[in-house]
């Protein structure tokens, strides 16, 4: 059977809202109208990413042999993946780089009932129609919805499979229901913060920094936090991961170290931030990244499960 938009929003999970297009196809925003007409006026760079199809996912259990879907990718950077898996393990993989522009994909599935989870390219926005099963399914539940925000590391750029993201590994073990605003290139920026009607996350993780280690001033995440703040208040827990190692400019590491420190006491100053030394979740070597900024698949699986392990210490 070929499910409706409708039915196919029931299994989409990463998205704050949907619009469909006049040919038929479904695009999933994790980003609010106001939020990306934001990044249209701000950067080029932001807004070709605000609507990648990071962390997107369908999900359901079913025991059928096949599903497929017809797909059109209006956009791409790097060159990842479209991924199904199957009880939490890779089951079958397309390449961007193998995919033309419009086309469809289709899985095959083991025999019996499994779990599965169809992850869409993490650096490409992909639009959706005609999702075909052969079978009954049935929709996850999911109780825990987590707002992350971050810059191209948690968008998911460096391992170059949509699946092998740190988001993403993390959530196969928290199995959270999140929308993943990590934008490529991006920094502590108040003005991208807005009340998202109709979503009020249950918490929030902010991976930034990064991008912006040479500031002279600390303004900008002092204000960012102020109004993160302003808008969730202080009772929704937020987790704060400060910038993970970089290898990139070796004679700027003093600096580096010294905006993480600060970003650690900005964000240590409210009641409702937990706050995680991000030095600690991927080793200083050059194995672990794919150019010394961001973690490769071994580095994502590394900072994935320090991360995961982390937030189960401090009951986050």
């Amino acid at each position: 059977m070929i499910l409706t938009n409708e039915d196919l929003k029931k299994i989409y999970f990463g998205a704050y809202e949907f619009e469909e297009t006049e040919d038929g196809y479904l695009k999933a925003n994790q980003y609010s109208k106001a939020q990306m007409e934001y990044f249209d006026s701000a950067l080029e760079m932001w807004a070709e990413r605000c609507d990648a199809s990071t962390a997107k996912t369908i999900e359901f259990t079913t025991d059928a042999s096949e599903v497929s879907f017809d797909y059109k990718m209006i956009w791409k950077c790097s060159e990842d993946s479209v991924e199904a898996y199957v009880d939490g393990l890779a089951h079958q993989i397309f390449y961007v780089k193998d995919m033309k522009e419009e086309g469809s994909l289709k899985f095959t599935l083991p025999e019996g009932t499994h779990r599965i989870v169809i992850y869409l390219a993490a650096d490409a926005t992909l639009l959706i129609k005609n999702f075909a099963i052969d079978s009954t399914y049935q929709i996850p539940v999911k109780n825990t919805k987590v707002l992350w925000l971050g810059d191209s590391i948690t968008q998911g750029y460096g391992p170059l499979r949509s699946s092998e993201t740190y988001v993403s590994i993390a959530n196969r073990s928290l199995e959270w229901d999140i929308i993943n605003q990590g934008i490529g290139g991006y920094i502590y920026d108040k003005k991208s913060l807005m009340k998202m009607p109709g979503y009020t996350p249950d918490k929030i993780v902010v991976a930034l920094g990064t991008n912006q280690y040479g500031t002279e001033t600390m303004t900008d995440i002092e204000e960012y936090y102020e109004v993160l703040t302003g808008i969730y208040g202080t009772e929704i827990p937020i987790l704060c991961i400060s910038p993970i190692w970089r290898g990139d400019n070796i004679e700027a590491l003093p600096v580096f170290y010294g905006f993480c420190e600060k970003v650690k006491e900005i964000a240590g100053r409210y009641p409702n931030v937990i706050v995680i030394d991000g030095l600690t979740l991927v080793p200083h070597l050059e194995e672990y990244y794919l150019d010394n900024l961001h973690p490769n698949l071994l580095g994502t699986e590394t900072y994935a499960a320090n991360l995961v392990k982390e937030i189960r210490e401090t009951g986050f």
